[in-house]
């Protein structure tokens, strides 16, 4: 799995959630609506999800291996991360 592209859709000031982000996967798959939120210890990355009827959200696209998670979330918190160091110095 190589991450071609990661763009920062959107970020927010005022709740947990810090960002929207969509990625591309060898430039041929595109997932979004990924979400970056703030947690008690640190940022993490919540993939996109629906809402059963039951109330249960179920992710519509996830990692597979707990490496995969790892490098997919490392990838997306260094792009928040530098997109906000982008935006302050403009």
């Amino acid at each position: 799995m190589n991450i071609t592209d990661i763009k920062i859709r959107r970020t927010y000031q005022e709740s947990r959630m810090r960002a929207l982000v969509s990625i591309t996967l060898d430039n041929d798959f595109a997932v979004h609506d990924i979400k970056v939120i703030e947690g008690d210890d640190r940022l993490f990355v919540a993939m996109p999800s629906r809402k059963e009827e039951n109330g249960v959200f179920r992710d519509i696209a996830h990692p597979i291996t707990p490496q995969a998670r790892k490098t997919l979330e490392e990838a997306i918190i260094n792009a928040y991360q530098n997109h906000l160091q982008e935006q302050e110095n403009l």
